[in-house]
């Protein structure tokens, strides 16, 4: 219950809307696809991960990026 609190925070905090930002934050990218945090971060970790950008130990997901990831998926 506590994740989707901070998932509805970080949604809430923002001036520009999700689907408008081409960086999201872990939560954000949880929200806006609907795919959980944790299962987000695993698919990050991979090796040549397509949408994940890592700066200053921070994971930031590239929102066109992950489209195009979950479109070509059958399955996640």
């Amino acid at each position: 219950m506590n994740n989707n609190k901070n998932i509805e925070t970080a949604v809430k905090e923002n001036d520009v809307p999700i689907w408008e930002k081409n960086s999201l934050t872990l939560e954000e990218a949880a929200a806006y696809s609907g795919i959980g945090r944790n299962k987000l971060r695993e698919l990050s970790q991979q090796k040549n991960c397509p949408f994940a950008v890592w700066l200053g130990g921070k994971l930031y997901i590239v929102r066109e990026k992950l489209d195009d990831f979950t479109d070509k998926q059958f399955k996640i």
